[in-house]
């Protein structure tokens, strides 16, 4: 098993695919696994992936001390040190999009293109999730009931019609089985995510941008979307009709397409 020393932890991570370098930075109880073999499939013919876990997440080592956006930026930095990747393209969904963004501020020299999915940048105008969403699934997480939390979780991130087709569901609760978050990192991770703002700095963000959205995203309001466009310099917005939270998961290869579309049109606007 893959593993580097990043300040102390052991972070689990994978390589995979041929091109230039696509980090991948997942969300909040999220692992590497919970990219979709479907999502990562369609992208490693162009990228050479690099997926880890997040330090207290999957098969990584614990989670010690505070736990901010800012802190897990550091660590993604640091693993890019270690594998001797100057610069790579980013891929950051929820949580893994706040991470995306303070990699991309606090080293834009690292930052080739960025791809923030399902994500917000915090700050005033910022959208909060539901309260009544936010109880749900906290019920389900202390009920101590693992099918029970894996249902709530996929009935809340994905789109109503994805969720219909039963076997859909199987394949979610195959890799949501594994390696499951503890409730201190759950805990942990959302500390982070109520303390991530990065509004005020946004407009120093060079690095070309693409937003994407699920417009039936109930974790995280699809206007949230349209504030990072409107926040980051020149960044386009792709929202996605009926999509929810996870919209890798219901459209893996339409979501892929968008990222390699987005780097080759940087790649001709230089």
């Amino acid at each position: 098993m893959p593993t580097l020393d990043i300040d102390g932890t052991d972070i689990y991570y994978e390589r995979r695919g041929a091109g230039e370098p696509l980090l991948l930075l997942q969300g909040l109880g999220g692992n590497s696994l919970h990219w979709g073999e479907s999502f990562l499939s369609a992208l490693e013919a162009t990228f050479e992936l690099i997926l880890y876990d997040h330090r207290g997440a999957g098969r990584s080592g614990p989670l010690t001390g505070e736990c901010t956006t800012a802190g897990l930026a550091a660590d993604a930095a640091a693993l890019l040190d270690v594998l001797a990747i100057d610069a790579a393209h980013l891929v950051g969904i929820s949580m893994g999009g706040m991470v995306a963004q303070q990699l991309a501020l606090a080293h834009p020299q690292r930052v080739r293109t960025m791809t923030l999915g399902c994500t917000y940048p915090g700050g005033p105008e910022a959208k909060m999730t539901d309260m009544a969403v936010v109880a749900m699934l906290a019920e389900a997480v202390l009920s101590g009931d693992e099918e029970r939390t894996r249902r709530t979780g996929y009935d809340v991130m994905i789109a109503p019609e994805y969720a219909a087709d039963p076997a859909n569901y199987a394949v979610y609760a195959a890799v949501a089985a594994q390696y499951p978050a503890s409730i201190p990192v759950l805990m942990a991770q959302l500390e982070a995510v109520g303390g991530h703002d990065t509004s005020a700095r946004l407009a120093g963000i060079g690095a070309p941008t693409l937003v994407i959205h699920g417009t039936a995203d109930r974790l995280m309001d699809s206007v949230n979307g349209e504030l990072l466009a409107r926040l980051i310099p020149g960044a386009r917005l792709e929202l996605l009709e009926g999509a929810g939270h996870l919209f890798f998961w219901e459209q893996p290869e339409h979501s892929a397409q968008l990222v390699c579309e987005h780097v080759v049109a940087a790649a001709q606007a230089t």
